[in-house]
């Protein structure tokens, strides 16, 4: 089937449609709706490609009437069957629902008010994880139920069913307003756990606001802890690695990432202790205590001969810190007599390299993001030289660019179910994280190079079929955890580890010192940072900042 993926963005829930749909024999393609000046030139476009369906998984835009009364046109709505509105996900936060869902509906002219070809249900997590993250997980696998219900529906021959004959499962849905930022307001006169939750819903955009230590802010990435703190409301009064402590009423909120308002112009979102700072304590720095361990940015546990770090980061970016932090905890972990060490993600990121918004926000940002390159080349360069360990990576979700890059750098890597990996770089750069050693060997200089050069996403499956990852696991989180634990374990035995062991002195001993491909990395990097001769400085502005592009790129379109 010919299938036009018609959205706003090219986001983590599109490309993992895209992938899923071409591995199952597909021929897709995707058009950015924004890059058309009006509903004519977009129809236009459409009638010339004349697909079979139209599949739209994340699109803000109206389609115009000519497209849906003439193609099958399904818009996926992140809420239950009788759900509209553009906030669905915010409002099901803030209101603490138990459970939510996803509807795939025919596009009509009302918005999200057409039959119904698809809805499924799922339990809201508890206590609230971000949107982003609900975005990412449970929201994106009932979408892709959701979508693969409509695409049998509509192979067989088969319609939508009308609004009025579909079941509200979920009851009080209905058509709920667009929540704007004030809506989010934060009041630290009220308990630490109801601010955590508004945070929660206003993650991303547009962003949950509050004065702290007197300055207008938005927050992020907030967890609520009973203790109660000595400072007044508003009022920073501790801190650990990047997270912050502010007092509430009733217990204290941290949050990991912060952004300073300027009227309604918000700056780049950073690492909290990068913003937040109280100025009674002496030069500025705040007290050391120990935060929530939910915004724990890395933490080591050994299960007999395997030890396991956990990586986690907002958003997946990694600044030089917190690289510096990881190498530190990797580089320990190294020296424990463990056979296996496995470096895995949390259950809503892995990594996607450095830092971006650390990067612009640096007074040189090329110096700045020289340090933050070879920090994470430090963890690279252990992943893969290690020669007490057999190392493995585990995607545990999405990854990107030097994120995907250092999980390659592992002896072994494996990945959940329903994970897309970009194993690419973008933005101006060339890349390192040794990718030229680690992806060549595992899949060959022709196929490496392919890669590389397609700048397209790979499912977790796609990845294992070409030989770039070793396996593929469950996609439930638990299940995955019991899978990883087993073959992590397999590992240890002496047979498996001996395996293992030689099939890294092999390809030691077909391989250039990793010297020689961090060297020749970095100088190409080097003329990227401080020569911006791929424009990385005008790229990096205008992805921080969301600059909507002017085309849809050319690897993306359909080429049927």
């Amino acid at each position: 089937m010919k299938i036009l993926l018609l959205v706003s963005a090219f986001n983590g829930l599109t490309q993992r449609v895209w992938c899923d749909l071409r591995d199952s024999g597909h021929e897709v393609g995707v058009e950015l709706a924004a890059t058309h000046e009006s509903e004519e030139a977009l129809t236009k476009v459409v009638a010339d490609l004349d697909p079979d369906l139209i599949l739209c998984p994340f699109l803000k835009h109206r389609v115009p009437e000519a497209v849906w009364r003439r193609w099958t046109t399904v818009i996926v709505h992140p809420g239950p069957a009788g759900d509209r509105g553009p906030s669905s996900l915010d409002h099901a936060i803030m209101d603490g629902r138990s459970h939510w869902g996803v509807t795939a509906l025919q596009a009509v002219e009302e918005m999200d008010a057409g039959p119904i070809w698809s809805t499924i249900n799922f339990a809201m997590p508890n206590p609230p994880v971000s949107k982003s993250a609900l975005y990412n997980s449970a929201v994106a696998d009932a979408a892709m139920l959701a979508i693969e219900e409509t695409i049998a529906k509509v192979t067989a021959g088969h319609g939508p069913t009308p609004v009025e004959q579909t079941p509200h499962e979920i009851p009080g849905t209905g058509e709920l307003p667009l929540l704007r930022r004030a809506a989010f307001a934060l009041d630290f006169n009220r308990p630490a756990p109801e601010l955590a939750r508004i945070i929660a819903a206003a993650d991303g955009s547009p962003g949950a606001t509050g004065l702290v230590n007197g300055e207008p802010m938005c927050l992020y990435d907030g967890v609520a802890t009973a203790v109660n703190s000595h400072g007044r409301p508003g009022e920073t009064v501790a801190v650990d690695n990047d997270a912050v402590a502010i007092a509430c009423a009733e217990g204290t909120l941290w949050v990991g990432y912060a952004a300073r308002l300027d009227g309604k112009r918000r700056g780049p979102k950073l690492p909290a202790a990068h913003l937040l700072q109280t100025p009674g304590y002496g030069s500025g720095h705040l007290p050391y205590q120990p935060g929530p361990v939910e915004l724990a940015e890395t933490t080591y546990h050994r299960e007999g001969d395997v030890g396991f770090v956990t990586i986690r980061s907002y958003s997946g970016a990694m600044h030089t810190g917190q690289c510096h932090r990881l190498y530190e905890v990797v580089r320990k972990a190294l020296n424990e007599d463990t056979k296996v060490l496995v470096l895995q993600g949390t259950e809503h990121t892995f990594s996607n390299g450095v830092h971006l918004g650390v990067i612009d926000a640096a007074p040189d940002p090329a110096v700045e993001a020289w340090a933050n390159i070879t920090a994470i080349n430090d963890v690279c360069r252990a992943l893969a030289d290690s020669p007490s360990h057999v190392t493995v990576a585990a995607f545990t979700a999405n990854a990107g660019a030097g994120g995907a890059m250092m999980g390659l750098a592992a002896d072994v890597a494996v990945a959940r179910d329903g994970v897309v990996l970009n194993p690419y770089y973008d933005m101006g750069l060339y890349g390192s994280e040794l990718h030229t050693y680690s992806v060549a060997n595992r899949l060959g200089d022709d196929l490496a190079q392919e890669l590389l050069a397609g700048k397209q996403p790979i499912s977790a499956a796609h990845a294992a079929e070409i030989g770039l990852i070793e396996a593929v696991g469950p996609r439930s989180w638990y299940d995955f955890h019991s899978w990883l634990v087993d073959i992590s374990t397999f590992c240890t035995t002496a047979e498996a580890w001996a395996a293992e062991m030689e099939a890294k002195r092999a390809r030691a001993s077909r391989s250039k010192p990793l010297d020689y491909y961090e060297t020749l990395e970095l100088a190409e990097m080097a003329r990227d940072f401080f020569d911006d001769r791929n424009g990385f400085a005008r790229k990096r502005h205008e992805f921080l900042r969301k600059v909507a592009p002017t085309a849809t790129p050319d690897h993306l379109r359909p080429r049927w």
